[in-house]
C-alpha cells in the first residue's frame, strides 16, 4: 500500500469506482434542496449530461437517481403547491395552512431521503429513492 501512488483504491481498500462522483451527485441534490436551489440543480444536470454514459455503474446510478428525483421533487413541490393555492385562493387562511404543511412534509421527506442516499453513496452502495425514484412509478 503506497500512499504516494495517488490511487484511492490503494489508500482506501473499500473505495468503489465512481464513489466520488456518486457522493458529489448526492451532495448536489441536498445542496439544491437546502443551500443553493437552482444553482446546485444546474450543476447536477451538467454532471448527469457529462457522465451519464461514461460513469462507473455506482456513479451512474446515483446520478440518475438524484437527477430524476430532483425533477420529480420540484414538480411535486411547485405544481401541487400551486394547485392548492389555485383551489383555495390566495386570501384563505386554510389554503396557506395546507400549502405550508404540504411543503414542509414533502421537502422534509426529500431531504431525509437525500441524506440516506448520501450515506449510501459514501458507503459505496447503490440506492433507489422509494416511491418517486426511477423504476418506482
Amino acid at each position: 500500500m503506497n500512499p504516494s501512488s495517488g490511487n484511492a483504491a490503494d489508500i482506501n481498500p473499500h473505495h468503489h469506482p465512481g464513489q466520488g462522483l456518486a457522493v458529489l451527485a448526492e451532495s448536489l441534490y441536498l445542496a439544491n434542496l437546502l443551500v443553493t436551489p437552482g444553482i446546485a440543480f444546474a450543476a447536477l444536470l451538467w454532471l448527469w449530461f457529462k457522465h451519464k454514459d461514461s460513469a462507473p455503474p455506482l456513479a451512474r446510478q446515483h446520478l440518475g437517481q438524484t437527477t430524476f428525483v430532483s425533477v420529480v421533487g420540484g414538480i411535486l413541490i411547485v405544481c401541487l403547491s400551486g394547485a392548492l393555492v389555485a383551489m383555495g385562493g390566495l386570501h384563505q387562511p386554510w389554503t396557506w395552512v395546507l400549502v405550508i404543511t404540504y411543503f414542509v412534509c414533502i421537502h422534509g421527506a426529500l431531504v431525509l431521503l437525500g441524506m440516506f442516499g448520501l450515506a449510501k453513496a459514501m458507503a459505496g452502495q447503490t440506492w433507489r429513492y422509494p416511491i418517486i425514484g426511477p423504476g418506482s412509478l
